[in-house]
């Protein structure tokens, strides 16, 4: 297991914020978030701190480079549900030569409402590992 980041409940932890609104969809018949659709949200806080970062994914996927997850790991805490807005907050944790960790706090009007962290590999676009560039190197908190 690769996972060592431990979420922080602090919002202030956090540098960077992704923002949702819960669809009708996501919801199971009691109108609560269902729990597979948590890990698709992290990863549009992904892509989106990627752009933010001046990283487009599709950029980096052209370049041949692409991370795959590793390992996620997620603690729900208090239901979120339909229309409700989610602050996705995420930060960088540690990054190796080939993997680095993300973690996350979820919060609907500033209650935590989930944790979690994904583990992610840096891979070729053949699934082969590889060195992680530069720039996200040096956005390491280890």
């Amino acid at each position: 297991m690769r996972l060592s980041l431990q979420p922080s409940l602090t919002q202030a932890d956090y540098g960077f914020t992704h923002q949702l609104r819960v669809r009708f969809a996501e919801t199971d018949a009691m109108g609560i978030v269902h729990h597979s659709r948590y890990l698709p949200w992290l990863e549009a806080a992904r892509v989106e701190y990627l752009r933010h970062l001046g990283h487009p994914y599709a950029d980096l996927r052209a370049e041949g480079v692409d991370y795959t997850v590793i390992e996620a790991y997620m603690q729900y805490r208090q239901p979120v549900q339909f229309d409700e807005v989610v602050d996705v907050h995420l930060r960088m944790g540690s990054v190796t030569r080939a993997t680095f960790q993300i973690g996350y706090l979820l919060t609907v009007a500033g209650q935590t409402r989930a944790t979690g962290v994904t583990v992610h590999g840096c891979v070729n676009m053949h699934g082969r590992p590889q060195r992680m560039p530069a720039w996200l190197l040096s956005l390491a908190t280890n």
